[in-house]
């Protein structure tokens, strides 16, 4: 129906531009013939699987109310096969490459995150929306998915996240209060990693707030990017560390600390417990302070501080 009314603005328009006759024609030309329906009720004489028959239950029975909405010739196929001819065409979809079947969900799936499906990674590396999604058949409660659960959906390709997702400290997805989509969206490519906000920053904040800012004095590195110092698939370093406390700190402040300069993390990895002979005054020594004890013993607000005197971010 929007194709004919568009069709038809056209026309109008030309004549009004002194298009003339030639000018309809090219106009009305695009215009292609819609599918002829066939109910799904039809095809299941021939097509009796359980996944055919539970298709009828599905949302898009209820909108379409016909196959050839999806595949193609699917009135014709029905016809010749009623006759009993041979060699009729043949509607299935499963020979089609990743991008034309896309093509086939996005006639009507074309509107929100899917708008942007063309220059998703999952676009890219040629992802067909039945990778995921069943048609016919499926499990889940929304959005027909192949699995119960968004996660096991995406874990059967991303299985390092999967991984991460095990270990001690994780976002609770395996407890069934997140899923993938709570923060990707894998229609929209329109964003870095189809992420649901402009910033992985962005993203945190909806959760943690409280580490938004602004702050009297802010720590570089929380402002660039949450997955500096944290993994958010999973760690086994608490609160989704990417290393332990001290070793992360020490990755920016190796030296130059006021802690014995390089000492802390020299001692460690030497294993210096007593200064060689000859060593000048002050020489690093293995010390407590990797063991049992960590930055944030005294630094307690890395994400920020308002304090007055808080610019080491002691309180």
């Amino acid at each position: 129906m929007r194709r004919v009314l568009l069709v038809a603005a056209l026309v109008a328009a030309g004549a009004l531009l002194g298009g003339g006759p030639a000018f309809a024609q090219a106009a009305a030309a695009p215009a292609a013939a819609a599918p002829v329906a066939i109910n799904a009720t039809e095809c299941l004489g021939c097509h009796d699987t359980a996944g055919t028959a539970s298709f009828t239950h599905t949302r898009h029975a209820t909108l379409t109310e016909s196959c050839g909405a999806c595949h193609p010739k699917a009135a014709e196929h029905a016809k010749a096969q009623a006759a009993g001819e041979s060699g009729g065409p043949v509607p299935s979809l499963k020979k089609l490459k990743a991008h034309e079947l896309n093509a086939v969900c996005l006639t009507c799936h074309e509107k929100a995150g899917q708008a942007n499906w063309a220059s998703s990674m999952h676009d890219r590396r040629n992802v067909a929306c039945t990778d995921c999604h069943g048609i016919h058949e499926y499990k889940s409660i929304r959005a027909q998915l192949k699995t119960q659960l968004d996660p096991e959906t995406c874990a059967a390709c991303h299985k390092p996240e999967r991984s991460k997702m095990m270990k001690t400290s994780h976002h609770p997805v395996r407890e069934g209060k997140m899923s993938c989509a709570s923060c990707h969206n894998p229609h929209d490519g329109a964003r870095p990693k189809m992420l649901k906000a402009d910033s992985v920053n962005e993203l945190c904040y909806k959760c943690h707030a409280e580490k938004r800012g602004p702050f009297l004095f802010e720590h570089a590195p929380v402002r660039e990017d949450c997955a500096e110092c944290h993994d958010p698939h999973g760690s086994n370093h608490k609160r989704l560390l990417v290393q332990k406390l001290p070793n992360l700190c020490w990755n920016c402040h190796l030296t130059g600390s006021g802690h014995f300069g390089s000492g802390d993390n020299l001692s460690t990895e030497l294993g210096a417990r007593i200064a060689p002979a000859g060593a000048p005054s002050g020489y690093p020594t293995a010390n407590s302070r990797f063991v049992e004890k960590s930055c944030k013993n005294c630094h307690v607000n890395l994400h920020g501080s308002n304090s007055p005197s808080g610019a080491y971010f002691v309180r």
